[in-house]
Protein backbone atom coordinates (compact mmCIF):
# COMPACT_ATOMS: atom_id res chain seq x y z
CA UNK A 1 0.00 0.00 0.00
CA UNK A 2 1.63 3.30 -0.43
CA UNK A 3 0.56 6.49 0.82
CA UNK A 4 2.50 9.03 -1.56
CA UNK A 5 -0.50 9.87 -3.52
CA UNK A 6 -2.58 10.58 -0.90
CA UNK A 7 0.37 13.01 1.22
CA UNK A 8 0.23 14.69 -2.72
CA UNK A 9 -3.31 14.90 -2.84
CA UNK A 10 -3.71 17.16 0.50
CA UNK A 11 -0.36 19.19 0.03
CA UNK A 12 -2.92 22.22 -0.99
CA UNK A 13 -4.14 22.36 2.36
CA UNK A 14 -0.96 23.43 4.20
CA UNK A 15 0.75 22.71 7.59
CA UNK A 16 -2.93 23.02 8.85
CA UNK A 17 -6.37 20.68 8.42
CA UNK A 18 -8.21 22.73 7.06
CA UNK A 19 -11.60 22.40 5.32
CA UNK A 20 -14.59 24.37 4.26
CA UNK A 21 -18.52 24.12 5.96
CA UNK A 22 -21.65 24.56 3.96
CA UNK A 23 -23.74 27.07 6.05
CA UNK A 24 -26.71 26.22 4.24
CA UNK A 25 -27.05 22.34 4.62
CA UNK A 26 -23.71 21.82 7.03
CA UNK A 27 -21.75 19.29 4.98
CA UNK A 28 -18.51 19.44 5.53
CA UNK A 29 -15.36 18.79 2.85
CA UNK A 30 -11.81 18.10 3.73
CA UNK A 31 -10.70 20.91 1.24
CA UNK A 32 -10.97 24.08 0.42
CA UNK A 33 -13.76 24.56 -1.75
CA UNK A 34 -16.20 27.22 -2.79
CA UNK A 35 -19.62 25.34 -3.28
CA UNK A 36 -21.26 22.99 -1.60
CA UNK A 37 -22.23 20.18 -4.03
CA UNK A 38 -25.25 19.46 -2.14
CA UNK A 39 -26.48 22.77 -2.88
CA UNK A 40 -24.93 23.87 -5.98
CA UNK A 41 -24.96 27.32 -7.15
CA UNK A 42 -26.82 29.17 -4.03
CA UNK A 43 -23.90 27.96 -1.95
CA UNK A 44 -21.19 30.06 -3.39
CA UNK A 45 -20.05 33.07 -0.64
CA UNK A 46 -21.63 30.84 2.05
CA UNK A 47 -18.81 28.21 2.52
CA UNK A 48 -16.60 28.84 6.32
CA UNK A 49 -13.46 28.07 7.11
CA UNK A 50 -13.09 24.96 9.40
CA UNK A 51 -9.78 24.34 11.09
CA UNK A 52 -8.65 20.64 12.98
CA UNK A 53 -5.20 22.11 14.24
CA UNK A 54 -6.57 22.33 18.07
CA UNK A 55 -9.33 19.54 17.34
CA UNK A 56 -9.36 15.55 18.63
CA UNK A 57 -10.29 13.37 16.21
CA UNK A 58 -11.08 9.20 16.33
CA UNK A 59 -8.97 6.50 14.45
CA UNK A 60 -11.91 4.97 12.47
CA UNK A 61 -9.69 2.31 10.69
CA UNK A 62 -5.53 1.51 10.58
CA UNK A 63 -3.12 -0.58 8.64
CA UNK A 64 0.30 -1.62 8.97
CA UNK A 65 3.08 0.36 6.21
CA UNK A 66 5.56 -2.60 6.29
CA UNK A 67 6.75 -1.05 3.00
CA UNK A 68 6.62 2.87 2.87
CA UNK A 69 7.49 4.14 -0.90
CA UNK A 70 10.06 6.53 -2.26
CA UNK A 71 10.59 9.41 0.38
CA UNK A 72 8.51 7.91 2.96
CA UNK A 73 11.49 5.40 3.23
CA UNK A 74 13.35 6.77 6.02
CA UNK A 75 10.25 6.51 8.38
CA UNK A 76 10.15 2.66 8.49
CA UNK A 77 7.02 0.58 9.15
CA UNK A 78 4.57 2.84 10.31
CA UNK A 79 0.80 2.66 10.71
CA UNK A 80 -1.67 4.18 8.42
CA UNK A 81 -5.73 4.82 9.25
CA UNK A 82 -8.16 6.28 8.55
CA UNK A 83 -9.23 9.53 11.13
CA UNK A 84 -12.49 11.03 11.80
CA UNK A 85 -13.88 14.24 13.41
CA UNK A 86 -17.64 16.17 13.99
CA UNK A 87 -18.63 12.27 14.48
CA UNK A 88 -17.90 10.90 10.64
CA UNK A 89 -18.45 14.64 8.85
CA UNK A 90 -15.19 14.24 7.92
CA UNK A 91 -12.46 11.64 7.35
CA UNK A 92 -9.01 11.65 6.53
CA UNK A 93 -6.39 9.82 5.87
CA UNK A 94 -3.00 10.54 8.24
CA UNK A 95 -0.11 8.69 9.91
CA UNK A 96 0.12 7.49 13.54
CA UNK A 97 3.17 9.25 14.65
CA UNK A 98 5.73 8.12 17.73
CA UNK A 99 5.49 4.54 17.27
CA UNK A 100 8.26 2.30 16.76
CA UNK A 101 7.41 -0.59 15.11
CA UNK A 102 10.17 -2.96 16.02
CA UNK A 103 11.31 -6.02 12.90
CA UNK A 104 8.11 -8.66 14.01
CA UNK A 105 6.36 -7.33 16.12
CA UNK A 106 2.48 -7.59 15.62
CA UNK A 107 0.31 -4.77 15.96
CA UNK A 108 -3.16 -5.36 17.59
CA UNK A 109 -5.27 -3.08 15.28
CA UNK A 110 -8.54 -3.61 17.36
CA UNK A 111 -6.98 -2.15 20.23
CA UNK A 112 -5.36 0.72 18.21
CA UNK A 113 -8.69 1.24 16.76
CA UNK A 114 -11.58 3.26 18.00
CA UNK A 115 -9.20 5.80 20.31
CA UNK A 116 -9.54 9.57 20.11
CA UNK A 117 -6.23 10.93 18.53
CA UNK A 118 -5.05 14.35 18.24
CA UNK A 119 -3.39 16.19 15.11
CA UNK A 120 0.74 16.30 15.59
CA UNK A 121 2.73 18.50 13.26
CA UNK A 122 5.73 17.16 11.78
CA UNK A 123 7.48 16.59 9.30
CA UNK A 124 6.03 14.62 6.09
CA UNK A 125 8.93 12.64 4.62
CA UNK A 126 12.32 12.82 5.20
CA UNK A 127 13.98 14.91 1.93
CA UNK A 128 17.48 15.26 0.13
CA UNK A 129 19.87 17.70 1.51
CA UNK A 130 18.64 20.36 -1.18
CA UNK A 131 15.30 20.22 -0.99
CA UNK A 132 13.09 21.90 0.87
CA UNK A 133 11.33 20.06 4.09
CA UNK A 134 7.76 19.30 3.50
CA UNK A 135 5.58 19.78 7.10
CA UNK A 136 1.78 19.15 7.87
CA UNK A 137 -0.49 18.41 10.38
CA UNK A 138 -1.77 15.37 8.82
CA UNK A 139 0.46 12.91 11.76
CA UNK A 140 -1.90 12.20 14.94
CA UNK A 141 -1.30 10.82 18.04
CA UNK A 142 -3.63 9.11 20.71
CA UNK A 143 -4.85 11.78 23.16
CA UNK A 144 -5.13 9.20 26.27
CA UNK A 145 -1.05 8.44 25.92
CA UNK A 146 1.19 10.97 26.39
CA UNK A 147 0.27 13.77 24.47
CA UNK A 148 -3.29 15.22 25.65
CA UNK A 149 -5.57 17.02 24.39
CA UNK A 150 -6.01 20.63 24.73
CA UNK A 151 -8.77 23.19 23.89
CA UNK A 152 -7.28 26.46 22.77
CA UNK A 153 -10.55 28.90 24.20
CA UNK A 154 -9.21 32.01 23.46
CA UNK A 155 -10.23 34.32 26.94
CA UNK A 156 -10.92 38.07 26.43
CA UNK A 157 -8.57 40.24 29.20
CA UNK A 158 -9.85 41.41 32.33
CA UNK A 159 -6.45 43.28 33.80
CA UNK A 160 -4.02 45.32 32.39
CA UNK A 161 -1.04 45.81 34.24
CA UNK A 162 1.61 48.16 34.86
CA UNK A 163 4.59 46.38 34.04
CA UNK A 164 4.93 44.19 30.96
CA UNK A 165 5.67 40.55 31.59
CA UNK A 166 4.88 36.80 30.70
CA UNK A 167 1.11 35.72 29.62
CA UNK A 168 1.16 32.52 29.06
CA UNK A 169 3.76 29.54 28.36
CA UNK A 170 4.70 26.29 27.08
CA UNK A 171 6.84 23.48 27.13
CA UNK A 172 7.38 20.66 24.23
CA UNK A 173 9.57 17.33 24.86
CA UNK A 174 9.02 13.92 23.21
CA UNK A 175 8.00 10.77 24.89
CA UNK A 176 11.13 9.07 23.64
CA UNK A 177 14.37 9.58 25.76
CA UNK A 178 17.46 7.72 26.52
CA UNK A 179 18.36 7.08 29.72
CA UNK A 180 22.53 6.63 30.74
CA UNK A 181 23.67 6.84 33.88
CA UNK A 182 21.86 9.15 36.52
CA UNK A 183 20.33 11.01 33.33
CA UNK A 184 17.29 10.84 31.13
CA UNK A 185 17.59 12.84 27.97
CA UNK A 186 14.46 13.81 25.33
CA UNK A 187 15.35 12.32 21.95
CA UNK A 188 13.06 13.73 18.87
CA UNK A 189 11.09 11.08 16.97
CA UNK A 190 11.78 11.01 13.40
CA UNK A 191 10.01 13.03 11.66
CA UNK A 192 10.45 15.36 14.71
CA UNK A 193 13.39 18.84 14.59
CA UNK A 194 13.85 22.08 16.26
CA UNK A 195 11.13 23.16 14.22
CA UNK A 196 8.54 20.84 15.27
CA UNK A 197 9.38 21.73 18.72
CA UNK A 198 8.91 24.89 17.90
CA UNK A 199 5.30 25.18 16.55
CA UNK A 200 4.46 23.05 19.36
CA UNK A 201 5.95 25.10 22.15
CA UNK A 202 4.02 28.18 20.75
CA UNK A 203 0.87 26.22 20.58
CA UNK A 204 0.82 25.31 24.21
CA UNK A 205 1.66 28.98 25.11
CA UNK A 206 -1.60 30.22 23.01
CA UNK A 207 -4.03 27.46 25.31
CA UNK A 208 -2.13 28.51 27.80
CA UNK A 209 -2.36 32.41 28.03
CA UNK A 210 -5.48 32.49 26.26
CA UNK A 211 -4.86 34.99 23.45
CA UNK A 212 -5.76 35.39 20.15
CA UNK A 213 -3.08 34.32 17.98
CA UNK A 214 -3.86 37.35 15.95
CA UNK A 215 -2.66 39.74 18.61
CA UNK A 216 0.69 38.29 18.56
CA UNK A 217 2.76 40.73 16.78
CA UNK A 218 6.06 39.64 16.74
CA UNK A 219 7.29 36.33 17.04
CA UNK A 220 11.57 35.23 18.05
CA UNK A 221 12.46 31.85 17.36
CA UNK A 222 16.26 31.37 19.35
CA UNK A 223 17.87 27.66 18.22
CA UNK A 224 21.34 26.76 16.91
CA UNK A 225 19.98 23.47 15.05
CA UNK A 226 17.70 25.12 12.56
CA UNK A 227 17.21 22.58 10.01
CA UNK A 228 18.14 24.93 7.43
CA UNK A 229 21.41 27.28 6.69
CA UNK A 230 19.27 29.88 5.05
CA UNK A 231 15.57 29.99 6.19
CA UNK A 232 13.95 31.04 9.21
CA UNK A 233 12.01 28.39 11.65
CA UNK A 234 9.84 32.09 12.84
CA UNK A 235 8.16 31.91 9.52
CA UNK A 236 6.99 28.57 9.59
CA UNK A 237 6.17 29.12 13.49
CA UNK A 238 4.38 32.11 11.94
CA UNK A 239 2.03 30.51 9.65
CA UNK A 240 0.98 27.10 11.32
CA UNK A 241 0.12 28.93 14.62
CA UNK A 242 -1.56 31.93 12.60
CA UNK A 243 0.25 34.45 14.66
CA UNK A 244 -0.99 38.14 13.47
CA UNK A 245 -3.62 38.56 11.03
CA UNK A 246 -4.52 36.35 8.26
CA UNK A 247 -4.34 38.53 4.76
CA UNK A 248 -4.25 35.88 1.75
CA UNK A 249 -2.45 33.40 3.47
CA UNK A 250 0.35 36.08 4.29
CA UNK A 251 0.30 36.81 8.00
CA UNK A 252 0.53 40.17 9.57
CA UNK A 253 3.31 39.30 11.54
CA UNK A 254 7.40 39.79 12.21
CA UNK A 255 9.06 36.55 12.32
CA UNK A 256 13.05 36.47 12.91
CA UNK A 257 15.72 33.95 14.09
CA UNK A 258 18.08 34.83 16.54
CA UNK A 259 21.45 33.14 17.37
CA UNK A 260 23.72 33.16 20.35
CA UNK A 261 23.80 29.84 21.45
CA UNK A 262 21.94 28.75 24.66
CA UNK A 263 20.90 32.03 25.09
CA UNK A 264 19.51 32.97 21.77
CA UNK A 265 15.93 33.00 23.14
CA UNK A 266 16.14 34.34 26.46
CA UNK A 267 18.13 37.47 24.73
CA UNK A 268 14.73 38.50 23.14
CA UNK A 269 12.96 38.56 26.51
CA UNK A 270 13.42 41.94 27.05
CA UNK A 271 13.01 43.20 23.33
CA UNK A 272 9.96 41.41 23.80
CA UNK A 273 9.02 43.17 26.78
CA UNK A 274 9.97 46.00 25.14
CA UNK A 275 8.04 46.37 22.34
CA UNK A 276 4.51 45.63 24.05
CA UNK A 277 4.97 48.14 26.62
CA UNK A 278 4.45 50.82 23.46
CA UNK A 279 1.29 51.21 22.94
CA UNK A 280 2.14 52.98 19.50
CA UNK A 281 3.99 50.50 18.52
CA UNK A 282 0.25 48.21 17.76
CA UNK A 283 2.02 44.50 19.09
CA UNK A 284 -0.04 43.74 22.17
CA UNK A 285 1.65 40.67 22.25
CA UNK A 286 5.10 38.76 21.52
CA UNK A 287 6.29 35.35 21.46
CA UNK A 288 10.18 34.02 22.34
CA UNK A 289 10.68 30.57 21.90
CA UNK A 290 13.76 28.68 22.22
CA UNK A 291 14.09 25.69 20.77
CA UNK A 292 16.58 22.87 19.69
CA UNK A 293 17.69 19.23 18.58
CA UNK A 294 20.68 20.17 20.74
CA UNK A 295 23.91 18.53 18.55
CA UNK A 296 26.88 16.79 19.77
CA UNK A 297 29.03 14.58 17.39
CA UNK A 298 29.13 10.46 17.85
CA UNK A 299 30.97 9.70 21.38
CA UNK A 300 34.03 8.15 19.40
CA UNK A 301 34.32 11.51 17.27
CA UNK A 302 36.24 15.01 18.15
CA UNK A 303 33.37 17.04 20.14
CA UNK A 304 31.59 13.67 21.22
CA UNK A 305 31.56 14.81 24.82
CA UNK A 306 28.49 16.58 24.57
CA UNK A 307 26.56 12.97 23.14
CA UNK A 308 26.19 12.10 27.30
CA UNK A 309 24.11 15.37 27.69
CA UNK A 310 22.27 16.54 24.75
CA UNK A 311 18.48 16.64 24.60
CA UNK A 312 15.94 17.26 22.76
CA UNK A 313 13.13 20.44 23.10
CA UNK A 314 11.67 23.41 22.89
CA UNK A 315 9.97 26.21 25.32
CA UNK A 316 7.71 29.22 24.16
CA UNK A 317 6.92 32.46 26.02
CA UNK A 318 4.14 35.10 25.20
CA UNK A 319 4.79 38.69 26.55
CA UNK A 320 2.22 41.38 27.20
CA UNK A 321 0.39 43.54 29.73
CA UNK A 322 -2.54 42.23 30.17
CA UNK A 323 -3.24 39.13 32.84
CA UNK A 324 0.75 38.61 33.53
CA UNK A 325 1.27 36.00 35.67
CA UNK A 326 4.72 36.96 35.98
CA UNK A 327 5.71 40.76 35.82
CA UNK A 328 9.60 41.82 34.57
CA UNK A 329 11.24 43.63 37.26
CA UNK A 330 14.71 43.86 35.38
CA UNK A 331 17.29 42.59 33.61
CA UNK A 332 21.20 42.49 33.31
CA UNK A 333 23.02 41.00 29.98
CA UNK A 334 26.61 40.65 30.00
CA UNK A 335 28.77 39.31 26.91
CA UNK A 336 32.60 38.47 26.03
CA UNK A 337 34.27 37.08 23.43
CA UNK A 338 35.33 34.15 24.81
CA UNK A 339 35.45 30.52 22.47
CA UNK A 340 34.21 27.82 24.55
CA UNK A 341 32.10 26.29 21.78
CA UNK A 342 31.73 26.52 18.05
CA UNK A 343 30.42 25.08 14.77
CA UNK A 344 32.58 26.40 11.73
CA UNK A 345 30.56 26.64 8.89
CA UNK A 346 29.92 23.86 6.67
CA UNK A 347 30.44 21.29 9.90
CA UNK A 348 27.80 18.89 11.28
CA UNK A 349 28.47 19.29 14.56
CA UNK A 350 29.99 21.92 17.32
CA UNK A 351 33.14 21.65 19.22
CA UNK A 352 33.72 22.12 23.00
CA UNK A 353 36.45 24.34 23.89
CA UNK A 354 37.41 22.49 26.98
CA UNK A 355 39.40 23.96 29.82
CA UNK A 356 37.53 27.42 28.25
CA UNK A 357 34.16 25.81 29.34
CA UNK A 358 33.62 25.82 33.11
CA UNK A 359 35.26 28.99 34.54
CA UNK A 360 36.60 31.56 31.95
CA UNK A 361 32.84 31.05 30.42
CA UNK A 362 29.89 29.59 32.19
CA UNK A 363 30.26 30.38 35.61
CA UNK A 364 32.20 34.10 34.89
CA UNK A 365 29.13 34.87 32.82
CA UNK A 366 26.36 34.05 34.90
CA UNK A 367 27.61 35.02 38.27
CA UNK A 368 28.73 38.64 36.55
CA UNK A 369 24.92 38.24 35.54
CA UNK A 370 23.47 37.48 38.69
CA UNK A 371 25.19 39.70 40.90
CA UNK A 372 24.81 42.84 38.76
CA UNK A 373 21.19 42.43 38.50
CA UNK A 374 20.44 41.80 42.16
CA UNK A 375 22.78 44.55 43.27
CA UNK A 376 21.03 47.25 41.09
CA UNK A 377 17.64 45.74 42.62
CA UNK A 378 19.15 46.42 45.70
CA UNK A 379 18.45 42.10 46.09
CA UNK A 380 19.41 39.42 48.47
CA UNK A 381 19.23 35.60 47.84
CA UNK A 382 16.83 35.44 50.57
CA UNK A 383 14.68 37.82 48.81
CA UNK A 384 14.30 35.50 45.62
CA UNK A 385 12.05 32.44 45.85
CA UNK A 386 13.20 30.18 42.87
CA UNK A 387 16.87 30.75 41.10
CA UNK A 388 17.00 29.13 37.52
CA UNK A 389 20.55 28.69 35.46
CA UNK A 390 21.27 27.37 32.39
CA UNK A 391 21.81 23.98 32.96
CA UNK A 392 24.58 22.27 30.90
CA UNK A 393 24.94 18.99 33.05
CA UNK A 394 23.81 18.50 36.62
CA UNK A 395 26.41 20.08 38.28
CA UNK A 396 27.10 23.87 36.58
CA UNK A 397 23.41 25.22 38.03
CA UNK A 398 24.08 23.63 40.97
CA UNK A 399 27.44 24.90 41.62
CA UNK A 400 26.85 28.23 40.95
CA UNK A 401 23.36 28.23 42.89
CA UNK A 402 25.26 27.26 46.14
CA UNK A 403 28.36 30.00 45.31
CA UNK A 404 25.58 32.80 44.33
CA UNK A 405 24.14 32.05 48.13
CA UNK A 406 20.88 30.19 46.95
CA UNK A 407 19.12 27.31 49.02
CA UNK A 408 18.99 23.96 47.95
CA UNK A 409 15.06 24.74 48.08
CA UNK A 410 15.67 28.02 46.24
CA UNK A 411 17.31 25.97 42.75
CA UNK A 412 16.57 22.57 42.61
CA UNK A 413 12.83 22.95 41.78
CA UNK A 414 14.20 24.10 38.38
CA UNK A 415 17.48 21.87 37.52
CA UNK A 416 15.44 19.68 34.59
CA UNK A 417 18.55 18.35 32.80
CA UNK A 418 18.77 15.30 34.25
CA UNK A 419 15.60 14.36 33.12
CA UNK A 420 15.10 15.95 28.88
CA UNK A 421 19.02 16.71 28.84
CA UNK A 422 20.83 20.09 27.70
CA UNK A 423 18.15 21.48 25.06
CA UNK A 424 20.25 24.23 24.95
CA UNK A 425 17.71 27.34 23.67
CA UNK A 426 15.06 26.18 25.59
CA UNK A 427 17.34 24.91 28.63
CA UNK A 428 16.77 27.63 31.06
CA UNK A 429 13.29 28.18 29.69
CA UNK A 430 12.61 25.25 30.43
CA UNK A 431 13.58 25.59 34.10
CA UNK A 432 11.90 28.81 34.96
CA UNK A 433 8.57 26.78 33.04
CA UNK A 434 9.26 24.48 35.90
CA UNK A 435 9.10 26.74 38.55
CA UNK A 436 6.40 28.82 37.07
CA UNK A 437 4.74 25.36 36.89
CA UNK A 438 4.53 25.43 41.05
CA UNK A 439 4.82 28.75 42.29
CA UNK A 440 2.27 31.10 44.16
CA UNK A 441 1.49 34.88 43.64
CA UNK A 442 4.24 37.37 44.54
CA UNK A 443 6.89 35.35 44.77
CA UNK A 444 10.18 36.28 42.80
CA UNK A 445 11.92 34.18 40.03
CA UNK A 446 15.98 34.86 39.32
CA UNK A 447 16.84 33.64 35.66
CA UNK A 448 19.94 33.80 34.68
CA UNK A 449 20.77 32.00 30.94
CA UNK A 450 23.86 31.14 29.48
CA UNK A 451 25.35 31.14 25.75
CA UNK A 452 28.22 29.88 24.66
CA UNK A 453 30.51 32.48 22.58
CA UNK A 454 29.95 34.03 25.23
CA UNK A 455 27.36 35.54 27.01
CA UNK A 456 24.68 35.23 30.09
CA UNK A 457 21.37 37.31 30.62
CA UNK A 458 19.71 37.68 34.02
CA UNK A 459 16.21 38.29 34.68
CA UNK A 460 14.30 39.55 38.12
CA UNK A 461 10.39 38.19 37.48
CA UNK A 462 7.41 38.70 40.19
CA UNK A 463 4.58 36.30 39.94
CA UNK A 464 1.11 38.02 39.83
CA UNK A 465 -2.38 36.11 41.02
CA UNK A 466 -3.15 35.04 37.56
CA UNK A 467 -0.65 32.26 37.86
CA UNK A 468 -2.73 30.19 39.63
CA UNK A 469 -5.98 30.83 37.61
CA UNK A 470 -4.58 29.67 34.06
CA UNK A 471 -2.72 26.94 35.73
CA UNK A 472 -5.46 24.61 35.26
CA UNK A 473 -5.52 25.61 31.05
CA UNK A 474 -2.38 23.58 31.04
CA UNK A 475 -2.00 20.06 30.97
CA UNK A 476 1.06 19.53 29.50
CA UNK A 477 3.33 20.91 32.41
CA UNK A 478 7.35 20.03 32.83
CA UNK A 479 6.43 17.96 35.62
CA UNK A 480 4.03 15.35 33.45
CA UNK A 481 6.29 15.55 30.51
CA UNK A 482 8.99 14.22 33.33
CA UNK A 483 7.22 11.55 35.10
CA UNK A 484 4.52 10.17 32.23
CA UNK A 485 3.70 6.75 31.91
CA UNK A 486 4.17 6.81 28.41
CA UNK A 487 7.73 7.43 27.94
CA UNK A 488 9.28 5.01 25.48
CA UNK A 489 13.08 4.43 25.93
CA UNK A 490 15.52 3.68 23.14
CA UNK A 491 19.01 2.46 23.07
CA UNK A 492 22.03 4.41 21.75
CA UNK A 493 22.07 3.64 18.36
CA UNK A 494 18.53 4.35 17.87
CA UNK A 495 18.89 7.51 19.93
CA UNK A 496 21.62 8.02 17.11
CA UNK A 497 19.40 7.08 13.75
CA UNK A 498 16.54 9.47 15.46
CA UNK A 499 18.66 12.51 16.70
CA UNK A 500 19.61 12.32 12.70
CA UNK A 501 16.55 12.31 11.37
CA UNK A 502 17.51 8.70 9.56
Amino acid sequence: MSSEPIERRVSYLGDRLRGRRCQICGKEYFEIRDYCGNCGRKSFGKMEDIDFFYEKGRLELCTLINEPTNKFTKLGTYIYGIVSFHNGKIRVPGRLTDKIIRNGETVDFSALEGREVVPRFRRRYSVERSEIIPTISLAFTFSDEYYPHQEYRVVKPNKEYEAPGIVGYGVYTSKFRIREGGIERSVPFIDEDAITAAVEAGKLALIHSGVDSSLVGKVYVGSESNPYAVKPIASKVAQVLKLGEEDEDVQGVDAIDTEFACKAATSMFKDAASLVSYPKMGVPYAMVIGADNSQAAPRDSPGGELDFFVGYGGCAYIFGKTDVIAQLEGWYSCTSDTPDFWRRDGEPYPMHGGRFTGDPAYFKHIRKAAKKLMDRLSLKPSDINYFVAHQPNVQFPVRIARELGFKEEQYMPSIQVAKFGNTYSGSSPVGLAAVLDIAKPNERILIVSYGSGAGSDAYSLITTSQITEKRQRQKLTVKYQAENPFLEYVDYNTYRRLKAGM
